[in-house]
């Protein structure tokens, strides 16, 4: 389920690659910087709904880039460091940092954080979310667009809403007659094979664009999205 997107700056590449995974899974979008300077510049250029900062960073140290992001905008900020002295979580919190977590942390750990500031911040509502995105696919409900590998697609309604179902259930097998009651409507007088034919074209447009996520067949059952660890 798409919950906004999430600025990621750390310079440590594994640190990176591990939150990703984590915060794409919860379907997140996720822009990256592995220095001061390009934060802030990333920063201004894609907008995002909340940025997890490192404090140890090349060129501008983190409690710099927080100030140059509190001086154009009100984005929640996570500050991550590796050091847990009582001064440095004050400073982050005077500068307009909203949370803070030590290093080492665990993902999922961040993940709950994140959720709870853009709650706090009113950044999030649960009642609006009409998107849903993972490693190159982006399914927006709000202005049926489909984006794969950053390009948009062209996708007719159903199609998107069907994907859009599923994405949004990660892991979660659907059989063919819930798919057509729940993407459908109770009203529909369908049989299964309508399901069948639109995930069909659905591949078509979106089989092997990752190896973290695949529409897969349920045999004997029906069709579930699968997000990999």
């Amino acid at each position: 389920m798409s919950l906004g997107k999430v600025l990621i700056v750390d310079d440590d590449l594994n640190i990176c690659e591990l939150l990703r995974l984590y915060v794409q899974k919860e379907g997140f979008q996720v822009e990256f910087a592995h220095d001061g300077v390009k934060a802030v510049e990333v920063f201004q250029q894609k907008k995002p709904d909340i940025v997890l900062l490192d404090v140890m960073l090349p060129r501008i140290d983190g409690w710099q880039v927080c100030r140059e992001i509190r001086k154009k905008s009100d984005c929640p900020i996570i500050m991550l460091t590796a050091k847990g002295e009582i001064f440095d979580k004050i400073l982050g919190l005077e500068l307009g940092a909203d949370d803070y977590i030590t290093k080492p942390f665990e993902a999922k750990e961040v993940v709950a954080r994140i959720r709870a500031v853009l709650r706090r911040s009113g950044a999030q509502n649960d009642n609006d979310i009409k998107e849903v995105a993972y490693e190159n696919l982006l399914i927006n409900l709000t202005n049926y667009e489909l984006k794969v590998n950053g390009a948009a697609v062209d996708t007719p309604p159903k199609e998107l809403e069907l994907l859009y179902h599923l994405a949004k259930n990660p892991n979660k097998v659907f059989t063919r007659d819930q798919l057509l009651d729940e993407v459908w409507g109770f009203d529909y007088y369908g049989d299964s094979r309508t399901v069948d034919v639109h995930i069909k074209r659905i591949r078509e447009k979106i089989d092997g664009m990752s190896d973290k996520w695949e529409l897969r067949t349920v045999w004997g059952v029906g069709y579930k999205f699968e997000v990999k660890n």
